[in-house]
């Protein structure tokens, strides 16, 4: 039932806030630039925290697959391809060592919508982008659960000017982009409409997809103060297997997955946002911004492999599967920001109130059996009906002080209060759970001349334990699982210590940020017997605070002026990601459906107390570079280079380093009304062998010896091309 109080309080504090919108930058050095629901405000000397910006005509430049290509040219940044155009983005390490469709660590938020697909990833239309921010290190002050490393903001594309645009793109592996878009603008509102379709072939074996975007976005000016922007973005997505191969022996001969089956596979996924949002600005000294929103995640998908039929007969169609899983998430939200000033402080009031329900449904496809004897399962059997409702209610805070000319202050405070209802209808099984978690930031920003900024933070993450971590013997029904619901929330405690500003060098002028990061993760969540182990009687699962992590290195971003004629960008990172604490992990040998023989299975206890956390290289750099040949010929040139690192947490399989070449040439004609933009891209120059992907947990194989066999690699499709033309009028 919801909480007629906590509701009350809510409201309270947002009609509060019904009040202005741009007065903060009359604050002089200081001024209020944090924002959880677009990108009015931009960081400012005085932002304490490591943050970088990209604007849209930066990706629409680019002219990428997928967002992971510019994400990359950000320091502390490292993402993970599921299928076409969607990804999985993590910061600093956090989150590296899980890869099935959990949380990232990092909250992406994009219009003020906060975004979680049931995947774990995020797809994101690459041509509606206005501008993306990222803000590194514990960000739960300003958006709660799961902003454990950081967050990603973006902001979609309004109409500015009346225009209109057509354009086409091919590649290799049958890549296809069409694109229509058309904005207007009048004195009284402007707008923007625009469809697109992405599809591809895919390199690997059933990596096929095809992506259909539907965006409008339309601001009305309500008077010289305020105004109304609405907007909506519908995407239809069909998306197969990411062509994983096991072990670096199919890796070698097989590396599009010809002989390999998915877990899971042949995904659906429709995606409705809506929002709205109002803003008001009462002068030069204080504004309003109110933010409603809905965000639509309905995706089907067939997982578990059929390995046996009805009768006992092996199973080896590629393309049968056991079990068919429909998943309904409805997030809705209301969120409220008060900026103002006086003379000697800024401040930002805020409110953040979700009501978010995530239905889960699983049934049988086909009549199978797991192994040759019975028993045998039928087709049509729901396995799975649940439904688990997440509400939130959370007021935050920001305050910015100045102690000296030269020196600010900034103040974070939020708190959280998270109450989770699961109901099973199938088992007729009720469970609920509540959370109250504060979170802050305190920070410092010097500025030591026009041209120089030294800034030093502490911010701090969380994320709530799920239901299914907190019940999840209840929920399963399994004997060999266990509840455990006295989990605490997960937390990350983040410093930065950097410094920021500009430097003249040879008639140009360099842009630059360096910033020292250390970040532990306490409390961490995870099963008792280690990741993807399987329970058994003798070892039962658990969901336990197990311990922690620690990330921490240097990350330096450098660019110079891109209007030279020549010009360059840099991102370096420093990483040494590892567990502080992990002293309980279980690495399954052998068949987990074998009690006995060759192949039984067993269990060996591990200490990783001290282990690098997997898939993190030690450093990482991406230098690009531009040559203007003339105003409207554009050569650039991208370097990307990785470090070796660990597919899994035990340390035992160490994946080399690799480096990747790409090349990009722009022309741009304009004949009357109309502006011709032509482009060719080339990925991987050098057709360079290494992973997009690489993992283990256990023996995938069942011969009882854990070693490169046992990964799940998936290889990059070495060169690509792509090119196309696009029409402005």
């Amino acid at each position: 039932m919801v909480n007629t109080r906590k509701i009350t309080l809510s409201l309270l504090l947002s009609s509060l806030m019904i009040s202005s919108c741009f007065g903060a930058e009359n604050l002089g050095i200081i001024g209020i630039d944090s924002t959880t629901i677009d990108d009015r405000f931009h960081p400012t000397r005085t932002e304490v925290s490591s943050t970088s910006t990209i604007e849209g005509k930066k990706v629409d430049e680019a002219h990428i697959e997928n967002l992971q290509q510019v994400l990359q040219s950000i320091p502390g940044i490292t993402s993970e391809i599921k299928a076409g155009d969607s990804l999985k983005i993590h910061i600093r390490g956090v989150e590296n060592q899980r890869y099935m469709g959990e949380k990232p660590g990092v909250a992406v938020v994009i219009d003020g919508v906060p975004v979680f697909e049931r995947t774990g990833s995020v797809n994101i239309d690459l041509d509606n982008i206005a501008s993306i921010k990222v803000i590194k290190g514990g960000a739960s002050y300003l958006f709660g659960d799961d902003a454990l490393a950081g967050a990603v903001i973006i902001t979609t594309k309004k109409g500015a000017v009346s225009k209109s645009m057509l354009s086409s793109e091919f590649g290799s592996f049958g890549y296809q982009k069409l694109l229509a878009e058309t904005s207007f603008a009048k004195d009284s509102f402007n707008g923007r409409i625009q469809i697109s379709e992405r599809k591809s072939d895919g390199y690997w074996k059933d990596s096929d997809y095809l992506s259909r975007y539907a965006n409008g976005k339309l601001q009305y000016y309500i008077d010289d103060t305020s105004d109304l922007t609405f907007g909506l973005e519908a995407s239809q997505r069909e998306k197969d297997s990411h062509g994983t191969v096991e072990g670096m022996t199919q890796a070698l001969t097989d590396p599009t997955s010809v002989a390999g089956r998915d877990y899971s596979r042949m995904y659906d996924v429709d995606l409705l946002k809506l929002f709205l949002t109002y803003a008001k600005d009462f002068g030069n000294n204080s504004n309003l911004l109110v933010n409603v929103y809905q965000y639509g995640d309905d995706t089907q998908f067939v997982s578990s492999p059929q390995k046996y039929s009805s009768t006992g007969t092996a199973v080896t169609d590629s393309d049968a599967y056991t079990t068919l899983n429909d998943y309904h998430q409805v997030q809705r939200g209301l969120k409220s920001e008060y900026r103002g000033n006086a003379d000697t402080l800024a401040y930002m009031i805020g409110a953040d109130i979700r009501n978010n329900i995530y239905e889960n449904k699983t049934s049988y496809l086909v009549d199978f059996r797991t192994r040759p004897t019975p028993p045998t399962y039928y087709a049509g059997t729901v396995t799975g009906d649940n439904e688990t409702t997440e509400e939130v209610y959370a007021p935050y805070l920001e305050i910015k002080v100045p102690l000296s000319e030269a020196t600010t202050l900034t103040l974070n405070g939020r708190y959280d209060n998270i109450r989770l209802d699961y109901d099973d209808h199938l088992n007729a099984l009720s469970l609920q759970k509540d959370f109250d978690v504060y979170s802050h930031r305190i920070g410092v920003s010097h500025t030591l001349n026009e041209s120089t900024t030294l800034f030093f933070s502490r911010s701090t993450g969380f994320r709530a334990p799920s239901i299914d971590q907190l019940f999840n013997g209840s929920i399963t029904l399994d004997s060999k699982v266990l509840n455990n619901p006295d989990l605490k929330p997960e937390q990350a405690i983040n410093y930065d210590l950097g410094i920021r500003g500009t430097l003249p060098a040879l008639e140009n002028t360099l842009t630059y940020e360096a910033t020292l990061f250390l970040l532990d993760r306490k409390d961490y969540i995870m099963s008792s017997i280690g990741q993807y182990t399987a329970a058994t009687t003798a070892n039962p699962q658990k969901y336990e605070n197990i311990g922690g992590m620690r990330s921490q290195g240097l990350e330096l971003s450098l660019q110079s002026d891109p209007k030279k004629t020549f010009s360059f960008d840099l991102a370096y990172t420093y990483l040494d990601a590892y567990f502080t604490q992990y002293d309980n992990f279980y690495l399954g040998l052998g068949n987990p459906y074998v009690t006995s023989g060759p192949t039984a299975y067993t269990q060996v206890h591990y200490d990783l107390t001290g282990n690098a956390v997997p898939r993190t290289s030690h450093h990482t750099l991406n230098l690009t570079g531009n040559y203007n040949i003339t105003p409207s010929t554009v050569l650039s040139t991208e370097w990307t280079l990785k470090s070796s690192y660990y597919a899994d947490e035990l340390n035992q399989l160490k994946m080399p380093g690799y480096g990747v070449f790409n090349l990009l040439a722009k022309h741009s004609e304009t004949w009357g009304d109309f502006t011709f933009d032509l482009f060719a891209r080339i990925d991987n120059v050098f057709n360079k062998f290494y992973f997009n992907t690489a993992r283990s947990s256990n023996d995938r194989d069942y011969n009882k010896i854990y070693n490169q066999e046992d990964l799940s690699l998936t290889v990059n499709p070495g060169r690509v091309y792509t090119a196309g033309l696009s029409v402005k009028f």
